[in-house]
């Protein structure tokens, strides 16, 4: 049995094997599903993983990593947004995340655009990400949007291809009004109609609004197959969405949220989970005057389930969202329920589990950290993904490797 003790290096270098028996030991555990493990071990066999504590043994031939104390967490939720369909949002031949055809077309999945290749995907997944829920961008009234913006899906970043849709997205509030004639109102008309259609399609002849494949969709929403993705932030808007959601028989997510708290005690007698931008502190719009940096500990303590994501949907700033867990800590939610808003919690919303969480018998999806993972300074020394070891570089690691060594010898221009 071959031991490797050392840093950075050695578990780089540790990654290099993709296959066999790895033991990491001696490392503070944070499964997603319980309290953290003090010098606990993880067993990886032929990619999966096959023990989880402080009593675990490694096989023969296995690769044994001391990790001094090093976190062990599962890859990180890269939050809402356009990962993988957008590299240049000012680039519009790089931008497939929105659609604009002026019709409701609730069955639009923007992952037939996903590009495993992307270079956000590689800079979230050397910080530590590992599958993001890539959401249809709003259009404009302008533009043909609709409050109906079509599909989400759950997006590993392993190289593989979407899991499938995971959520309808819907446009409330001030956008989902300026998408239905400047009414708040009417946005829950054209929803209702669409809703109305679905349950009873027109018969030939009949004016329609939906194509066959929209019916189907919005019909899988009406069986509870699948979640809405309610994209809303004023208190009083929530509360019109949880009637809306209660009528139509829906199951509810809310994302965006910025007065949820006003509300925790609504949303968590309709188990209604949050998805909230922790960095939030002071009002952008008139949907968002009572913002406050306490949002996720107040919705905590009212024992709403709540998730981040970053306001922004610009894949590249997908990995500032452990920064955002941490800045909700530093305001009053307990670490526990902040790490689990960045890792179990989506994933379980969005259909995606086992990610998000350390499970035995599950594939490797798991991250090796410097230190605690929702302090800014720590970094990644190990990934794992798909049961499958990554190496830690991407363009920008080249570029700095490139620039760095001139730099050193005072080449550098």
């Amino acid at each position: 049995m071959k031991s490797i003790f050392g840093a950075g290096a050695a578990l780089a270098f540790s990654l290099a094997a993709s296959a066999g028996s790895t033991l990491y030991q001696h490392g503070r555990i944070a499964t997603g599903t319980g309290p953290v493990l003090d010098d606990a071990s993880v067993l990886i066999v032929d990619g999966r993983i096959r023990g989880i504590g402080r009593e675990i043994s490694a096989p023969a031939g296995a690769e044994v990593i001391d990790l001094h104390g090093r976190w062990v967490t599962p890859a990180l939720f890269g939050g809402i947004g356009s990962m993988g369909v957008v590299e240049v949002s000012a680039e519009r031949t790089t931008n497939d995340g929105g659609l604009n055809l002026g019709n409701v077309r609730p069955e639009f999945d923007p992952a037939l655009a996903f590009n495993p290749d992307s270079l956000p995907i590689q800079i979230a997944r050397v910080e530590g990400v590992g599958f993001a829920l890539l959401a249809p961008e709003p259009g404009t009234h302008a533009s043909g949007g609709n409050v109906i913006d079509g599909l989400a899906d759950v997006v590993t970043l392993d190289g593989n291809a979407p899991r499938g849709p995971s959520a309808l997205v819907v446009e409330m509030g001030r956008e989902g009004a300026s998408l239905a004639g400047d009414n708040r109102a009417a946005s829950f008309l054209l929803l209702s109609d669409a809703f109305e259609e679905a349950r009873h399609p027109p018969r030939a002849g009949e004016p329609r609004r939906l194509t066959d494949a929209g019916r189907a969709t919005l019909q899988q929403v009406l069986s509870g197959r699948m979640p809405v993705l309610f994209k809303v932030d004023r208190a009083a808007d929530i509360r019109a969405v949880l009637r809306f959601s209660s009528q139509q028989k829906l199951r509810a997510i809310i994302a965006g949220g910025a007065e949820a708290w006003r509300v925790g005690k609504d949303l968590a007698a309709a188990h209604v989970p949050v998805v909230i931008d922790p960095l939030e502190a002071l009002p952008a719009d008139f949907d968002r005057i009572a913002t406050t940096l306490e949002n996720a500990a107040r919705l905590e303590h009212a024992g709403v389930t709540v998730a981040f994501s970053l306001r922004s949907n610009a894949p590249h700033e997908a990995r500032k969202l452990r920064q955002a867990a941490g800045n909700a800590v530093a305001h009053g939610m307990s670490w526990e329920k902040a790490f689990c808003a960045i890792t179990q919690v989506p994933a379980a919303a969005f259909g995606a589990a086992p990610l998000g969480t350390l499970t035995v018998g599950e594939k490797a999806h798991l991250v090796v950290w410097s230190g605690d993972p929702l302090n800014v300074t720590s970094l990644v020394e190990a990934q794992w993904l798909d049961g499958e070891p990554q190496r830690l570089t991407s363009r920008q690691t080249a570029l700095r490797d490139r620039y760095l060594d001139k730099l050193r010898r005072g080449e550098a221009r």
